[in-house]
């Protein structure tokens, strides 16, 4: 969910375990749409990617967005992007409880909901949670998020105009879901219009472009942290070489990217903090540590920085943990040589690290402090997790690979779109 996301954490699909298979019409076509080029969904078969500039930052924003259009004619939407949950959802003129725009920047249902009977349908709800009374209910859907967040709805299917990387363009048909009744926590409500799922599960974006021969099952995003960067559906960008590659974890939580398991590593030195299984999250703007290892880096951290010209505040309510300095500082770059660099080793991959420099886990407030931005899981219902947010995303190339069973990064220069 958008807006400020201090307690934005992993989209945790409580009752969304979906399983989809497209049974609707790939993509325009000239008896229904036009198809802008004359390229068929055929020759684009596993040969191309779609990219998307995003929007956002860390801070003092704290969320990622990408404007989709959707329909025909289309229309934009700013969607959060999440790699946490699988379903996109739009906010619905159906009418809506809980919308937080006006209703001409609203999603309209053209009688173009899923039906209870349809295939799609039944994949997308387990027997124990079934609502559908007859075949011919609409497809309704609740999803549930860990910050409390929630989108409930209806299941519909529409045209995505897509242009890809080797010229064509195209509008398959996709499925998402139409918003009614939104409820958001906290007091601020998010300037997007809804999520674009980009977990693992067969319901998200990039799992149906690729049952429809369009892209790999591939998603990928560069975080920039000057703000914005780009995300790819499709391999075209994935390096040839340059990637640090960790397994998947086979027995982790359904539709989420999950690796591990991996050790913390502080200044170069095994912390003692082992067996760490990981969630990547790009919904969620900062890194969630399970209590052990929370308190392993505040104590060591805490205990690096004695006696050194920076002390701990408690005036600054921007994260639970904050230093002042001498003067104020005006980015992280002006305070990093205080901090020492983190590290996350991967036990099932040889010589494989996920290098944490001080701006891969501080920020700098309003007021010019410095912050932590690692939080303790276990006091917002996260129990064991450790969820890798935004913050230790920035400048690099992230890449789940769900052909290969893979998650890997690389530096990348997230500030330069790759031609589309």
């Amino acid at each position: 969910m958008g807006g400020d996301k201090r307690n934005r954490v992993f989209a945790l699909t409580a009752l969304l375990l979906l399983g989809l298979s497209v049974t609707f019409p790939c993509c325009f076509s000239a008896a229904n749409q036009p198809q802008t080029k004359k390229k068929s969904a055929q020759a684009n078969k596993f040969g191309s990617s779609a990219v998307f500039p995003l929007h956002g930052n860390v801070y003092p924003l704290g969320y990622y967005s990408v404007s989709i259009n959707v329909g025909y004619p289309a229309k934009r939407f700013d969607l959060d992007i999440d790699t946490g949950s699988d379903l996109t959802w739009v906010q619905c003129d159906a009418p809506c409880t809980g919308c937080t725009r006006p209703r001409e920047y609203l999603y309209k249902p053209k009688n173009n909901h899923l039906q209870c009977g349809d295939p799609l349908c039944v994949a997308f709800h387990s027997p124990a949670s079934d609502p559908c009374k007859t075949p011919d209910d609409q497809c309704d859907y609740e999803v549930e998020y860990a910050d409390q967040g929630s989108s409930l709805g209806v299941m519909v299917n529409d045209y995505f105009p897509l242009k890809f990387t080797n010229g064509s363009q195209l509008g398959p048909r996709l499925a998402f879901g139409c918003g009614y009744d939104q409820k958001y926590p906290g007091p601020n409500t998010p300037p997007t219009t809804g999520v674009m799922g980009l977990g693992n599960g067969k319901a998200s974006i990039v799992s149906q472009l690729s049952r429809m021969g369009l892209t790999r099952n591939v998603v990928g995003h560069c975080l920039s942290g000057q703000g914005g960067g780009f995300l790819f559906l499709g391999d075209d960008l994935v390096p040839s070489s340059g990637v640090m590659w960790t397994p998947m974890s086979r027995n982790s939580m359904v539709n989420h990217y999950s690796s591990g398991p991996a050790e913390l590593v502080f200044n170069g030195k095994s912390t003692g903090v082992k067996g760490l299984s990981l969630v990547f999250d790009s919904g969620s703007s900062y890194t969630y540590f399970n209590s052990q290892a929370y308190k392993a880096v505040v104590n060591l951290v805490r205990n690096d920085l004695d006696g050194k010209p920076i002390k701990e505040t408690s005036e600054d309510k921007s994260l639970p943990i904050c230093w002042k300095g001498r003067k104020p500082f005006k980015s992280v770059g002006d305070a990093k040589n205080f901090f020492k660099p983190l590290a996350l080793s991967f036990i099932n991959a040889k010589n494989v690290q996920l290098q944490l420099s001080p701006e891969d886990y501080l920020i700098v407030s309003k007021h010019g402090n410095v912050c932590l931005g690692i939080l303790n899981g276990s006091e917002v219902g996260l129990g064991n997790l450790n969820i890798i947010g935004d913050i230790m995303l920035l400048d690099k190339m992230l890449i789940y690979d769900n052909e290969n069973q893979r998650i890997g990064w690389a530096p990348a220069n997230c500030n330069r779109l790759p031609k589309s």
